[in-house]
């Protein structure tokens, strides 16, 4: 995502980051725009205070805000450009909170976002069962959604990142310590047990697939027509 932004021309005021997590990428959009104000915005607390370090009061630092993507605590046209890095997939509703991205962004404001397809963790639902992984939207209906909310020339990208395992009981490591546990509402709600660690233990396969979505928008100007939008869609394949 920070090599995309390479390509667009913006000097941008202010910056939100959705979904910042321990807001890495809030800082480092800090220190690539030195004069922009910088917005970390959460909707875990706990994500939020694991950002700080023992010396962050003597160095400028983003700005904490813990709130809801598909309800922002922001002003209407607040922000010039929302960074959003792997957040949207965990969002209940991604029309809405892309609805919320182009209300806080100014006219000319950009919109940047990954998120995860649904080729994503294919060997963990085809060994743990659907309905224990989370789902995850298509790029071609990501990219309807951003027509849908408003964004002109949207353009979309995606690639494949296949991680290899010297067990396959490593994923479900690396995806419980990094807080990616399923979403899903219908998901099954009692314990486990033992049998199914151990089934999973046997089926895991050594390599776990990634769809990485990318996405990026502008909000209109008020004169700009609003019909005109043609989405470019483009597929990198390892």
């Amino acid at each position: 995502m920070l090599e995309r932004l390479d390509y667009v021309k913006i000097a941008p005021r202010r910056i939100l980051d959705a979904g910042s997590g321990p807001w890495r990428d809030a800082r480092v959009l800090q220190k690539r725009y030195a004069g922009a104000a910088v917005l970390a915005l959460d909707f875990s607390l706990g994500m939020l205070r694991a950002g700080r370090r023992p010396l962050d009061f003597l160095a400028r630092r983003p700005q904490l805000v813990c709130g809801d993507l598909g309800a922002l605590p922001l002003a209407e046209g607040s922000v010039d450009l929302v960074w959003s890095n792997l957040a949207l997939q965990w969002a209940g509703d991604p029309p809405a909170v892309l609805r919320e991205f182009r209300r806080v962004l100014t006219p000319g404001g950009l919109v940047m976002f990954s998120s995860l397809g649904p080729d994503t963790l294919r060997e963990l639902r085809a060994a743990a069962g659907a309905r224990r992984v989370h789902a995850f939207v298509d790029m071609h209906d990501l990219g309807d959604m951003l027509v849908a909310a408003g964004f002109n020339a949207p353009v979309m990208d995606m690639e494949m990142l296949r991680l290899a395992y010297a067990q396959g009981e490593g994923l479900l490591d690396d995806l419980r310590a990094s807080g990616q546990v399923s979403a899903r509402a219908d998901r099954p709600r009692g314990l486990a047990g033992k049998s199914l660690r151990a089934g999973l233990r046997a089926a895991l396969p050594r390599e776990a697939s990634f769809e990485v979505v990318y996405g990026h928008g502008w909000k209109p100007a008020p004169d700009a027509a609003r019909d005109a939008k043609t989405i470019r869609i483009f597929k990198r394949m390892p």
